[in-house]
């Protein structure tokens, strides 16, 4: 009796810790913070995340199939556009801003550059009806996608309901933008006590504390706030923030952008007119303007920005460059 209760014991452990997939899920370390969105109404599964990313590097979204939300948000780059100041869409035609990385944005409560969606949810209706960037008005998008065979069947086994709805579209798209989570650079595995700063990391790591971390806070390098910077617009239309609240105060406030992996961001600011990291601290030490809005961080008397010596700067940027998460970059689970 006995010989058998031990075979059946055995028998259910090996059941529960058998072959099966392990659980799906966003995985971050404790030191983040908890995460702003909710899968309440959207419960996150592997099956509606694989539709997302089909989805997502899909160009049928686009008014003329040649674009999809990767052209502008590539892996290799944390999923930012790299390869122009201002990003273009259908037809070339080049937008008003550089497309920022879509990295940890389970935490992130506005998106665009001013703030101008307020849920990731409906995040993506913006690019798709965008005329200057994917052009396709959102009936046109349901339709195209209801006639395909490949999505038709898809969707019909992932959510059941059918003709395909806009709601699943967008659920299956925030399921997989929620997982492009970035958390093993250099400076997570220091923080987790796997990795020892060298000297110039760790000076540009003391310099950042006592500079920039009130706006690019840990762990998630951002505080998602609108600020002025004091970099006046090359496009004397683009005001920002204020270009959405209609208040003088928002004049040129932008969102402070997350630094994770900046070393692959490049170009700089939401016009991509800086393309290297010295260019970026360089402005901040000698090139802010005194606007009426500048960030209080950034007054400093008669001569506003940072005080940064050369030697700064480089320390600066080596800690910046621990920022840089590889395994994000090449994670398969995230690729076409």
């Amino acid at each position: 009796m006995r010989a058998s209760l031990y075979i059946l014991f055995f028998a259910v452990l090996l059941a529960s810790c058998g072959t099966g997939e392990e659980e799906f899920g966003p995985d971050y370390p404790a030191y983040f913070p908890d995460p702003v969105y909710s899968f309440a109404n959207n419960p996150l599964s592997k099956e509606v995340f694989e539709l997302g990313r089909a989805l997502f590097h899909d160009p049928i979204l686009s008014v003329d199939s040649t674009i999809s939300c990767a052209s502008c948000h590539a892996q290799v780059h944390a999923f930012a556009d790299h390869s122009t100041r201002l990003s273009a869409g259908v037809d070339g035609r080049l937008g008003l801003r550089n497309s920022p990385p879509i990295v940890n944005v389970l935490w992130q409560p506005t998106f665009m550059w001013d703030g101008g969606v307020n849920h990731i949810e409906v995040f993506s209706v913006a690019p798709i009806t965008n005329p200057l960037e994917m052009d396709l008005s959102m009936r046109d998008a349901l339709d195209r996608l209801r006639a395909s065979d490949k999505y038709a069947s898809w969707f019909e086994e992932v959510f059941v309901e059918t003709p395909i709805n806009d709601q699943q579209m967008l659920y299956a798209l925030t399921q997989y933008m929620t997982m492009l989570i970035s958390t093993d650079s250099k400076y997570d595995q220091y923080r987790q006590g796997d990795y020892e700063f060298t000297p110039e990391e760790e000076a540009g790591y003391q310099l950042f504390k006592q500079n920039c971390n009130s706006c690019h806070t840990e762990p998630l390098f951002t505080d998602h706030s609108m600020r002025s910077n004091g970099k006046l617009p090359d496009n004397p239309h683009e005001t920002g923030r204020h270009m959405i609240t209609l208040d003088s105060a928002d004049m040129y406030k932008f969102k402070v952008p997350t630094l994770r992996n900046v070393e692959l961001t490049y170009p700089y600011m939401h016009d991509g007119s800086l393309r290297r990291l010295g260019d970026v601290l360089d402005h901040y030490s000698d090139g802010v303007e005194p606007l009426a809005s500048l960030d209080p961080s950034l007054k400093r008397g008669d001569q506003p920005g940072i005080a940064l010596s050369q030697q700064d700067k480089l320390d600066l940027e080596a800690f910046l460059l621990t920022l840089t998460d590889y395994t994000f970059i090449s994670d398969v689970e995230l690729s076409e």
